[in-house]
């Protein structure tokens, strides 16, 4: 089967516009928390909603492990799209995007602030500037090509795409088995490179939106004691039984979740392969180097003050808005915006 990419147009009538808030930054900068005092200072339950953007966070089976809000903090203002997926639940950018938008619409339908929260920022630039328009690839491709990577292994399977889309390949890492996969599944579903579908100009978002974004930038050397201490919490308050029940589950290996942070780390351990202490070690290893690719993302992709549109259109009139703050505490200029 083969399809043209189709060019999307970005102008829209326009109508009244509505807020949308989004705090983001790399993890354990205290996004939830700051999510919580911005909801508050809105007017509470009826005036806010918070909005989950972290990819993992979506999973309902590692709430510890991926650090999701606890049940006094959503007893505080409604929570929406965390734990709403199972394991083995497939889910894209796109999937959350769309989630993301229904919330969205019906949180203005309420008359709420909607504030989204989360660190992973492909998520939050797919909502504030859209996506290509790659169709939705049939189910029993990715579940052939996943199971081919299984069994013959990533390196086999990027061969073979280096063969038959060498542009793609050269993007991807030969054992990258999640992109890997997708990029044959779209090439098999479409006949065209995901490579060339990338370059489609996105769908933009609803054009009545305006996004208001706080990302936390904290110094580094604080940020990394903080991943430290909260991972070792995690692991001494439940995080170590999580792993051990997901991996009873006996999950094929490209479900997202044993890719989480700290869950590699945590589930040698579980099987024998190395201590405790030195299991909590890699694990806060690898989130510090999470936290290090996050603060490089949000800093390239998501800098301050960059509208969508033009810099001379006076701040109401703008798509987007971006502050970044070092501290975990609300900008006034990002609270002007409601």
């Amino acid at each position: 089967m083969s399809m043209k990419p189709r060019q999307t147009s970005s102008l829209r009538e326009t109508t009244s516009t509505k807020s949308v808030a989004i705090i983001a930054g790399p993890t354990a900068s205290g996004k939830s928390g700051l999510a919580l005092e911005l909801g508050e200072a809105l007017g509470g339950a009826d005036r806010a909603v918070i909005i989950n953007a972290d990819s993992m966070q979506l999973y309902r089976e590692l709430p510890l492990m991926t650090a999701c809000p606890d049940a006094r903090d959503m007893a505080r203002l409604p929570h929406r799209l965390y734990g709403v997926l199972s394991a083995t639940d497939r889910n894209s950018a796109a999937d959350w995007r769309r989630m993301a938008l229904a919330e969205i619409s019906a949180a203005h339908e309420a008359g709420q602030v909607p504030i989204l929260v989360g660190g992973t920022g492909f998520y939050i630039k797919a909502l504030v500037e859209g996506l290509s328009p790659i169709p939705a690839i049939p189910e029993q491709i990715t579940d052939d090509i996943r199971q081919r990577i299984e069994a013959e292994g990533a390196e086999a399977l990027h061969a073979e795409l280096k063969a038959r889309d060498p542009k793609m390949a050269a993007k991807l890492r030969s054992t990258d088995a999640q992109r890997i996969a997708r990029a044959l599944s779209v090439l098999k579903a479409t006949g065209i490179s995901l490579a060339e579908w990338q370059a489609v100009a996105p769908e933009p978002p609803p054009d009545d939106l305006r996004f208001h974004v706080q990302v936390v930038m904290p110094d580094r050397a604080w940020l990394y004691r903080q991943c430290d201490a909260r991972f070792a919490l995690i692991a001494a308050k439940g995080g170590v039984d999580e792993v051990r029940a997901l991996l009873a589950m006996d999950l094929p290996p490209y479900v997202s979740l044993l890719r989480a942070v700290g869950v590699p780390e945590i589930a040698a351990y579980c099987r024998g392969e190395m201590g405790l202490e030195e299991a909590i070690a890699a694990g806060q290893q690898s989130t510090r180097h999470y936290a290090k690719r996050q603060y490089t993302w949000f800093r390239n992709q998501l800098p301050p003050d960059k509208p969508m549109e033009s810099r001379g259109k006076p701040p109401h009139d703008r798509k987007l808005q971006v502050s970044h703050v070092q501290t975990a505490q609300l900008s006034e200029s990002f609270l002007a915006g409601f």
